[in-house]
């Protein structure tokens, strides 16, 4: 049975730490669950680790759907929250409900995630209350990374922190079940996570939120355009599948791959019927 926003509310209560994870196909999704990964993000990360652009503006609607339809049919246990990619809920609280409508519908989603605090509650509230369960995502806000001037820390002084603990309020008080705080400095990531009743996510936010989120690809090591301050590499997957392509390469050009062990035999009978344009009296096996 696949875990509700209502689980994960209770691992907060609990005192549980939450880790979520962010996956993008049939693999990852896989090998997320079978790992316990509770939560699983489809993050418009997949801009940068599976597209290749150099920020997550690119990501359109339809890509989000489709590589959440994904995640949901190969997964049975995760909760699945959808991100709403660039532009997709900033025109009005209208757009950004139809086009959440769209990503838990085509997606399959159990809940869609958001950027922006106080001044996007008015729409987490619309689509909360259209049965639609919400992720805030606060702090730094990779959409608006040509905003912030780069991928920079937020709440490093009186004003901005004050902000941020203003956003997170506003966006639980909207309803949100839950608020990814990114690029906080610990000591006020704690306080945000001491002062609300919702999860906090935190990714590059210190150790004291009540749950954290990496990319798939980065703890794997398998993205090398560059490696985040806020992520520990687990395993060097990245080398060792170049190291094996490598071997595959060189097996191909030194003919020592396929073997017979990868190859298929066919009776002596076919043989001779097709040398001699006699009649099919073999099967290959």
């Amino acid at each position: 049975m696949r875990l509700t926003i209502r689980d994960i509310q209770k691992m907060k209560s609990k005192g549980e730490l939450i880790a979520m994870m962010t996956a993008y196909d049939a693999t990852s999704a896989r090998l997320s669950e079978l790992a316990g990964v509770p939560m699983i993000l489809v993050g418009d990360t997949l801009g940068m680790v599976i597209q290749g652009h150099d920020s997550t503006i690119p990501v359109t609607l339809e890509h989000i759907i489709y590589h959440a339809s994904i995640v949901v049919r190969t997964t049975q246990r995760p909760l699945i929250v959808g991100d709403m990619p660039f532009m997709s809920y900033s025109v009005s609280v209208e757009q950004a409900l139809e086009n959440a409508g769209r990503l838990m519908q085509e997606g399959r989603v159990s809940a869609i995630k958001l950027e922006g605090g106080e001044h996007l509650a008015p729409t987490i509230e619309r689509i909360v209350q259209a049965g639609i369960p919400v992720m805030a995502h606060i702090g730094l806000t990779p959409q608006s990374v040509n905003k912030f001037g780069g991928f920079r820390v937020q709440g490093n002084d009186v004003a901005s922190a004050r902000q941020l603990l203003r956003d997170a309020h506003a966006v639980q008080d909207a309803g949100a079940f839950a608020v990814v705080l990114e690029l906080v400095p610990t000591p006020v990531a704690q306080m945000v996570t001491e002062e609300l009743d919702i999860a906090t996510i935190g990714i590059g936010a210190g150790p004291h939120c009540d749950g954290q989120v990496q990319v798939f690809h980065d703890i794997l090591a398998l993205f090398d355009a560059f490696v985040p301050r806020h992520t520990r590499q687990y395993a060097q997957v990245g080398t060792v599948i170049r190291e094996a392509i490598a071997q595959y390469v060189e097996d191909v050009k030194a003919g020592s791959f396929p073997t017979a062990e990868n190859s298929f035999s066919v009776s002596e009978d076919v043989m001779v019927a097709l040398r001699t344009g006699g009649t099919d009296n073999g099967a290959g096996h």
